[in-house]
């Protein structure tokens, strides 16, 4: 995606865009490839490829929700900042928590915000369901990209979502797991109420993304340690 590509398929998306958001995705991406090559942030380094399946893919968010009408974000296993960090770049007024289990990461995320100048947005090294015991229905949007199977993350990011508002994953294909995850959706007292389909432009790869609103409070009980999670998902 070469960046008037990129420019024109963002406002279709309905997102402004101007020369500060444009220089601060270049040194973004600088960083990337820069930080990448000790620290294996991520195997997309061609850039026509970031900005397609890291930049352009993280927007895609706005497809079911408009975040300028939202607050508080959470990005569960932010890795190298997507979607966290390109959503803070697009929507400074949130106020945004990326959450990574690995210090070398966070580390990364880190040294993005300094040499961004970006602030209200935080990361944390930590783990999703020791974060969410201690804070739980503290954010409006909570969002995941390429971290785990849906019934696993279902319970690790709902108990963060406020009641009525929404975790909103960032997937691929989810048949099997829309299949799979019925009986979590019901435990943790959330609907999917908007399931997005579409075909990344340019390489017209599928992509889903799912709009599930909190309801009620999530139980104490959850999220249960990551090893029974893991051991018998709900």
């Amino acid at each position: 995606m070469e960046i008037n590509e990129f420019i024109n398929e963002v406002r279709k998306l309905q997102i402004n865009i101007d020369d500060d958001i444009l220089d601060k995705l270049e040194k973004y991406y600088n960083l990337l490839i820069k930080y990448n090559e000790v620290m294996n942030l991520t195997g997309i380094t061609e850039k026509k490829q970031v900005y397609l399946k890291h930049f352009y893919d993280s927007l895609c968010i706005s497809k079911v929700i408009d975040l300028n009408e939202e607050q508080s974000l959470c990005d569960v296993g932010s890795g190298a900042g997507f979607p966290g960090i390109v959503l803070k770049i697009f929507y400074p007024h949130l106020k945004i928590t990326l959450l990574d289990s690995l210090n070398k990461r966070i580390e990364f995320l880190n040294i993005v915000i300094k040499e961004l100048n970006l602030d209200n947005i935080e990361a944390i090294h930590v783990r999703a369901e020791e974060y969410a015991q201690q804070n739980r229905e503290k954010f409006d949007i909570v969002t995941s990209r390429a971290v785990a199977n849906l019934n696993t993350l279902l319970e690790l990011s709902i108990p963060m979502v406020k009641i009525n508002k929404y975790f909103i994953p960032l997937k691929a294909n989810v048949d099997e797991e829309l299949e799979n995850s019925k009986n979590a959706l019901n435990k943790l007292n959330s609907k999917i109420i908007k399931t997005e389909r579409f075909l990344l432009p340019i390489e017209n790869s599928n992509r889903t993304i799912l709009k599930i609103q909190k309801m009620d409070k999530t139980s104490k009980l959850f999220p249960r340690k990551y090893s029974e999670i893991k051991k018998k998902p709900l």
